[in-house]
């Protein structure tokens, strides 16, 4: 009885690795989904970010419900113990950044015919590869319990941060010289703060990994920016 006990919490516990991959995985096609939608203007692409949101909302839940059941019934300690508190944390942060990205996806919507200089989204295409490439990083970091790689997006969260920053003082300036730019440009600040916050969510994922692989929290600050702007709210809907 006690070895199917243990076979079936080792179960339990793989369930739960399986479903954060899922959800990893399924937030970044959603980030670069948004982002293609957002470059070539394609409405259909952007509608289908927003509606696999829902499938990661479930997902989330479906976490939650394991993570604490799991915790209820077979009261683990050590490293299983932070295993299941870090799949929460994880789903947390990954359902944010299907939120943020299904954000982004609502503007592509929202801008559909709008005047659209192409070299105003570069900008804001350069910052998301960055916050892309940071969060394919961290889900591998995650996959492989590979701390060194998880600090190191943790030690470059700046970089998005000052992207921003430079970005948003170049949107308004776009908006000064030519009136027609400010329907187009407010859209792009919504989107670019929303990809600023996926990079932070993606420095809690690193910040979670360490704490699943060694047991302590990160002691020091995360490197932040002087200046940093943060006039938008990123859950605000066309």
């Amino acid at each position: 009885m006690s070895e199917h006990i243990v076979k079936s919490y080792g179960e339990e516990l793989m369930e739960l690795g399986r479903k954060i991959a899922e959800m990893g995985g399924l937030s970044e096609t959603m980030l670069s989904n948004a982002i293609q939608a957002l470059v070539r203007g394609d409405t259909d692409l952007a509608q289908r970010v927003i509606e696999t949101d829902h499938r990661l909302d479930v997902l989330e839940r479906d976490v939650e419900e394991k993570a604490i059941l799991t915790i209820a019934k077979r009261q683990p300690m050590a490293v299983d113990l932070r295993a299941i508190v870090s799949s929460i944390r994880l789903a947390s942060d990954m359902e944010r950044i299907g939120d943020l990205s299904k954000n982004i996806a609502k503007r592509v919507v929202a801008i559909n015919g709008q005047f659209a200089p192409q070299k105003i989204v570069g900008g804001v295409v350069h910052m998301s590869e960055l916050a892309l490439d940071r969060l394919k990083r961290v889900i591998d970091a995650y996959a492989q319990r590979d701390v060194a790689a998880a600090l190191d997006v943790w030690n470059h969260d700046e970089e998005i941060d000052q992207l921003y920053n430079s970005l948003f003082r170049e949107l308004l300036t776009y908006m000064m010289e030519d009136p027609r730019n400010i329907g187009f440009c407010t859209h792009l600040l919504f989107c670019a703060k929303n990809i600023e916050r996926i990079g932070d969510h993606a420095t809690n994922i690193a910040e979670t990994i360490h704490y699943l692989v060694t047991g302590t929290a990160i002691s020091t600050d995360r490197p932040r920016v002087s200046g940093h702007y943060a006039p938008l709210d990123p859950t605000g809907k066309p």
